[in-house]
């Protein structure tokens, strides 16, 4: 039974390296992480940020010389809302390291499923113009460089 995207890794991780959004979960009975204001809204629970801080802390510890952090994000949902708030939170506990965050974008926005297309909702298609929006914004604003990463020239949208 599947649980979670980790179960189809083949490469045993740390159980510290490993955080599952339990409000998200993909069994098909939770909703999706569609909006900006969501992803957000995760790390504004107290409970949620200090788990993330203590695995962390883990690994920072473990580090004989911390020169920075990379963060890999995608832009077109939720998930870019949690990028911001944890690079807004490594800026503010390491504001002295730098951060790179990478904002990744899917190569196509649409669906082609056996040689038919199907237009994507035009809601979903504004959450994604905004969510990649505000990812940019705010994720550039608290790291140290910020590249947007696509392989299309308009960063996955039409």
């Amino acid at each position: 039974s599947t649980r979670g995207w980790s179960d189809y890794l083949r490469l045993p991780l740390h159980p510290k390296s490993l955080y599952i959004i339990r409000q998200y979960m993909h069994d098909g009975d939770c909703g999706c992480l569609e909006a900006f204001g969501q992803g957000e809204s995760l790390l504004q629970d107290p409970g949620c940020v200090e788990e993330l801080e203590d695995r962390l802390h883990f690994y920072v510890e473990e580090c004989d010389y911390l020169q920075g952090f990379q963060v890999l994000c995608d832009l077109h949902s939720g998930f870019s809302g949690v990028g911001a708030k944890v690079t807004e939170l490594l800026c503010d506990e390491y504001s002295g390291k730098g951060i790179l965050t990478w904002g990744l974008t899917p190569v196509s926005s649409n669906i082609l499923m056996v040689g038919i297309f199907f237009p994507q909702d035009s809601q979903k298609d504004v959450y994604r113009l905004m969510n990649t929006a505000l990812g940019i914004v705010r994720l550039s604003s608290h790291s140290s460089l910020f590249c947007p990463l696509s392989l299309r020239g308009s960063l996955g949208m039409k």
